[in-house]
């Protein structure tokens, strides 16, 4: 443009003198620079006018809630936490409570106010999606061979601290929530959030302390997958109450509601054991059915929605009443859990950060309380756990481990007090309170976990060292990354001992490497991946046990087994990795 003007210029063939060409080359200087900086109030407008509309805006709010939750969730897994628990303090930090305090125009400007219902439904389908995995990770033929002692333990966990929550409500009452609701909800609400144990959470602390295939590790889960079915079923009695305002009123909604149960349970639930039977051997699902699983998903959260209950609720029981076969659970969790705990379910957790206004605990009695409140929790958790768990024999590590456990209250804990915030039930103030007693109980459950196996040792193994050496017992590791790796580990092990006197104890190990791998692709491994090589053992006559692991660093967890378990002999198949490609999937 510059160069166009002193060309343009040079036309005027001294027509003009010396003081005019002066003039008008400052002219034309001063008109450039405006152009130019025209130019870039015009583009600066143009962004801001494109970021202020309203789907380019749930995009940048997409990328910055994700950007948060996974550097907070990778930051306090490596400090040995759940996930959650940084997801959480993701929604916490990007609320009102630290951004919109230290940055409110940023704030303001990121999360107005009319753009809050965008996050809002997303994070429901999030919640739904989640709910339905929940539901199918539920086993129930796995909890047949405890079932009586899971079921008193689950039940007196949720009694206790129901009770106590609403003992707690009367205390409460008066002060936080007289002025806006009765106190039957609000007692209620009070005693089930108490009550929760977050099912996911503790069977992601018991996948990541190598419990899963121990006794307190069955225990545990079965308690907790019992007592899950059991508080979504009382949480739809109390919604159903806190709606009509009596017992009375809510019976018609929960007969209902039972009546649509039973529809799921005995017409619905056969209809699909066929579809899975299909399935059974198959390692894809296709799009038709993949389709109707949705619609039945979706059609079941709309009824339990339309009667007055949640939709969670139905999306729960839709996932329960799926095909009980692994590999076709596998599958259908496999598709839906990525979108629902890696897009969605982060959403929820910031829209649940910025109703969390922790400054509204601005007195000293308001941290005194929220403590009370804290506290009530954890005991009647923990008592109402713990006591029945001694009280049928349990040890008291075992008994010490589950009151901890089935304390970890995290992502189920949130959507509960949602739940009672969007009806109203649960005002701000008590809304943080709450919040933050979920926070404390997710994060105290590692640590503690840690403590009780320090003052509890499972096993002298010192003794245990000198008994096996008595006996001639020669421990071998032999850590396999596939089967076929695993038979030829398998035949060196054997190599080793030849013409020995001393008798072969050998333990074969899978780790799949990362701590995101759901249930069923734990129980799949260890259903099929071990096939090849207990067959080999049978063939050498070699007695094996075998354990499967989950960790983000598998060389350091071979060494940490080799030495936990004081193994004579490991044995790594050189060059390759001990985590198959279908676990890095």
């Amino acid at each position: 443009m510059y160069s166009l003007t002193l060309w343009g210029k040079s036309l005027e063939g001294g027509s003009l003198n010396e003081s005019a060409q002066a003039t008008a080359a400052m002219q034309a200087d001063q008109a450039l620079q405006t152009t130019h900086d025209s130019g870039w109030s015009v583009i600066k407008t143009t962004v801001w006018q494109h970021i202020g509309q309203p789907f380019a805006l749930l995009l940048l709010q997409l990328l910055s809630i994700l950007l948060m939750a996974r550097l907070l969730g990778n930051l306090f897994n490596r400090m040995g936490q759940p996930t959650v628990i940084g997801e959480i303090m993701a929604g916490i930090l990007l609320g009102p409570s630290v951004l919109g305090y230290l940055w409110p125009d940023l704030f303001n400007g990121l999360f107005p106010g009319d753009s809050l219902n965008n996050i809002y439904y997303l994070s429901q389908v999030g919640l739904v999606l989640f709910m339905f995995v929940i539901g199918m990770e539920l086993n129930v033929s796995s909890l047949k061979s405890k079932l009586q002692e899971t079921f008193i333990i689950s039940q007196s966990g949720i009694l206790l601290p129901f009770v106590l929550g609403m003992l707690l409500a009367v205390f409460l009452y008066k002060d936080f929530a007289a002025s806006q609701t009765l106190y039957l909800p609000f007692a209620l609400f009070i005693g089930i959030s108490l009550s929760i144990t977050a099912f996911p959470v503790l069977a992601r602390i018991i996948q990541e302390k190598d419990l899963t295939r121990t006794h307190l590790g069955t225990m545990s889960l079965g308690s907790a997958a019992i007592g899950d079915v059991t508080a979504w079923c009382l949480l739809a009695a109390v919604i159903a109450i806190s709606k009509t305002g009596s017992m009375m009123d809510s019976l018609f909604t929960l007969l209902l509601t039972m009546l649509y149960v039973l529809l799921m349970l005995f017409v619905v639930k056969p209809f699909l054991k066929r579809i899975g039977e299909h399935y059974r051997t198959l390692e894809v699902v296709n799009r038709s059915t993949v389709a109707f699983i949705f619609l039945m998903l979706l059609a079941s959260a709309f009824v339990t929605e339309s009667l007055g209950i949640h939709a969670l609720f139905g999306a729960f029981l839709a996932g329960v009443v799926m095909p009980p076969m692994t590999n076709f659970r596998r599958i259908i969790v496999d598709k839906v859990e990525d979108v629902s705990v890696s897009l969605l379910l982060p959403l929820f957790f910031v829209f649940t950060g910025l109703r969390t206004e922790i400054g509204l605990l601005n007195t000293p009695d308001l941290w005194l309380t929220c403590g009370l409140v804290i506290l009530v929790a954890i005991v009647g958790k923990f008592g109402g756990t713990a006591i029945p768990a001694r009280l049928l024999g349990e040890s008291t590590r075992n008994s010490l481990s589950m009151g901890v456990l089935m304390n970890t209250r995290g992502l189920m804990e949130l959507i509960v007090l949602n739940i009672g915030y969007e009806m109203g039930i649960l005002p701000p103030t008590l809304f943080v309170m709450l919040v933050i007693m979920a926070l404390v109980t997710t994060f105290m459950a590692t640590p503690t976990l840690t403590l009780i196996e320090r003052f509890f040792p499972t096993r002298n193994k010192a003794e245990e060292l000198r008994t096996r050496h008595q006996l001639g017992i020669f421990k071998s590791l032999v850590a396999v990354g596939n089967p076929v790796n695993g038979k030829v580990l398998l035949n060196v092990a054997k190599s080793v001992l030849d013409g020995s006197k001393n008798s072969l104890a050998v333990t074969i190990l899978h780790v799949t490497e990362g701590t995101d791998v759901n249930l069923f692709s734990g129980d799949d491994f260890i259903e099929e991946g071990f096939k090849g090589v207990r067959h080999e053992a049978e063939n050498l006559g070699i007695p094996i046990q075998t354990e499967y692991k989950v960790t983000d660093n598998v060389s350091h967890e071979i060494v940490h087994t080799t030495n936990d378990g004081q193994y004579d002999f490991l044995l790594v198949g050189g060059g390759v990795t001990m985590s198959t490609p279908k676990d890095r999937a």
